[in-house]
Parts: structure tokens; sequence; C-alpha cells
């Protein structure tokens, strides 16, 4: 049986392999295929003479032909997401790593010296407050 979709999701491919094998079929033979397969395998039928099941193997083969491809497509997107998603997970692992180094950083020195890091937040507080008054001034 010809699989109708995998006509249709290929069908650019297909329709020039088709009016290469029966030279006979117009360009506006191939492009009112609608997914119909009946309908195409009648006017291929009509326009060559060519029996039937001679024409429907030649369709089950462009096919499966396409499946394959098909298939091998899909294959390589999956791969493709595969490598991604494993590109992703490392990367978030190293920044998982950098902020937890950063934090132990940050809390060792707060350990030595707690009266310069209560001054150093407390300028920092003060920085982003004027900053913030002056943006909403301005607004």
């Amino acid at each position: 049986m010809v699989n109708e979709e995998t006509l249709l999701g290929h069908w650019e491919e297909i329709k020039g392999k088709l009016r290469e094998k029966w030279g006979q079929l117009s360009s506006d033979d191939v492009e009112r295929f609608s997914g119909d397969v009946d309908r195409l395998v009648g006017l291929i039928q009509r326009k060559t003479g060519i029996a039937r099941s001679a024409i429907e193997g030649y369709l089950e083969e462009l096919s499966a032909s396409g499946a394959t491809a098909a298939g091998r497509m899909a294959d390589r997107v999956r791969q493709g997401m595969q490598h991604a998603a494993e590109s992703v997970q490392e990367g978030s692992e190293e920044a998982v790593e950098y902020m937890r180094r950063g934090y132990e950083e940050a809390e060792e020195m707060i350990r030595q010296r707690p009266s310069e890091s209560v001054l150093v937040c407390f300028g920092a507080g003060l920085v982003a407050g004027v900053l913030i008054s002056l943006l909403l001034k301005r607004n």
C-alpha cells in the first residue's frame, strides 16, 4: 500500500522522479496531486498506458525510500537535539559550580573581614538607592 503521507511529505522529490520515469506527464499533471493516490495512479495509467500494479509498485518504492530518508533525517534531528540537550546540561552544571564557588568565596571573605563586609554592603545599598531615586525622578 502506498503511504500517502510519505508521498505528500516528499512530493517535491517524488514529482521529479515521476516526470523522469514517465516523460508523458506534464508539470501540470503532477502539480494537481492533492494526496489522492488512486487519482494519481489513474492519471499516470491514462497518460502512459502502463498497468496499475506497475505504477503502484513504483509509488510504493518511492514511498519506502522517502520513509527511509525521513527516518534518517529524524535520526539526525534526534541526535542533534540530544547533543544540544547535553550541551545545555553541561553548561548549567558549570554555571551552578561557578555560583557555588562564588558563594563560598564570599562567605569566606565575610568570615575573615566582617566589618569591611558590612561597610561594602552599606555602600552598595547606598549607591543602588541613589541610582533608583535618580531614575524615578527622571520619569
